[in-house]
């Protein structure tokens, strides 16, 4: 059974990076098919797709964050980590990382960590 965990600070300050560490344990990162990916709902919003990194270790970003988001993975470690750079308080919000078959897919919740609020605030 795969599971997958957030980990990471619930505050940081405007202008700052944001980082975020996936663990994942009863499967490996570096599985075939598998997108691992980053996932995150504002406050009332809906569930925006924000990235992810295929098993082969090529990176895929949703084109409203590009500029922001980069994710990487330690696979000694079966992490895989979130770093958004430059947050505003838009950026509050319940950070999921998943594992996903259909990348962008955020209907599908079979394989979700539990989400970590980040909230961002001076």
């Amino acid at each position: 059974q795969v599971q997958l965990q957030e980990a990471g600070p619930g505050l940081v300050k405007p202008s700052q990076t944001l980082s975020l560490t996936c663990t994942v344990s009863g499967g490996s990162i570096r599985a075939a098919y598998y997108y691992w990916s980053w996932i995150r709902q504002p406050p009332g919003k809906g569930l925006e797709w924000m990235g992810a990194i295929g098993s082969s270790g090529l990176t895929y970003y949703s084109p409203s964050l590009k500029s922001r988001t980069s994710i990487s993975r330690d696979t000694s470690k079966n992490q895989f980590t979130l770093q958004l750079s430059s947050v505003t308080p838009e950026d509050t919000a319940v950070y999921y990382c998943a594992r996903q078959v259909v990348m962008g897919d955020t209907t599908t919740r079979a394989y979700w960590g539990q989400g970590t609020q980040v909230t961002v605030s001076s």
